[in-house]
């Protein structure tokens, strides 16, 4: 349960220095202070730090700098909902999610194609090696997974499509576990995702949608095979 736990950590955290910087304490440009003084502060460790402001930077609120610091980037025109959709979970709800998801995928990973940096790759490579590592793990693998397809957006350079992602993955937290459970074969969707990272890091934008659009096809029909009625998935 810890990565769970961990997971909330950083979720509470990021809605903590997004709430200072909406609320006046950073204006737009100003640095953040530095991870150790805000692990300080926070009580918590820097790794958790460092989480939150990826997950922030992902969704347009700070420019991470690498060898300068944490910039604001943007103030309160950033896409707010609420972190809990509360709604039953149902296998239409599953597709539902993954066809909104899709096209918006599609176009995240052709932009990324176009516009990754050295250290976007360098990220994602970092990813999907954890990923590999936990493939045992359901609770870490799900986390890194969703922070490999937030790092994709990242890296699309266009900050709507990077929050749209982060909001429906903050909606859907349990929902993208329960699909993981469904999918089945953990090593076949790690090895889907280098294949997506293989064709991004080649700048092959036809082969890297093509990838990411049979990728989430194949989650689609895993969830029409599915019966919760006879296979729940815990």
């Amino acid at each position: 349960m810890k990565p769970v736990v961990r997971e909330s950590l950083v979720d509470r955290l990021a809605g903590e220095i997004r709430s200072s910087i909406n609320g006046g304490d950073y204006a737009l440009g100003q640095r953040l202070p530095t991870i150790m003084e805000m692990a300080r502060r926070f009580r918590v460790g820097h790794p958790t730090v460092r989480e939150a402001l990826k997950k922030l930077e992902a969704v347009g609120v700070v420019e991470i700098r690498h060898g300068s610091g944490v910039y604001v980037s943007r103030t309160r025109d950033v896409l707010m909902v609420a972190s809990d959709y509360g709604g039953k979970v149902t296998k239409k709800l599953l597709l539902d999610l993954i066809q909104a998801r899709t096209p918006i995928e599609m176009q995240s990973v052709a932009l990324a194609t176009k516009n990754a940096t050295a250290d976007d790759f360098g990220e994602m490579r970092r990813l999907l090696t954890t990923a590999g590592e936990n493939l045992d793990n359901d609770a870490v693998l799900n986390s890194v997974n969703m922070a490999f397809h937030r790092q994709i957006a990242a890296a699309s350079g266009n900050t709507v499509i990077a929050q749209v992602l982060d909001v429906m993955q903050s909606l859907f937290t349990d929902e993208q576990r329960l699909i993981l459970g469904i999918f089945g074969s953990r090593k076949r969707d790690h090895d889907e995702h280098l294949s997506i990272f293989a064709a991004l890091e080649q700048r092959r934008e036809k082969l890297a949608t093509l990838r990411m659009r049979q990728h989430l096809e194949g989650v689609a029909a895993a969830i029409q095979r599915w019966d919760p009625q006879h296979h729940p998935v815990p």
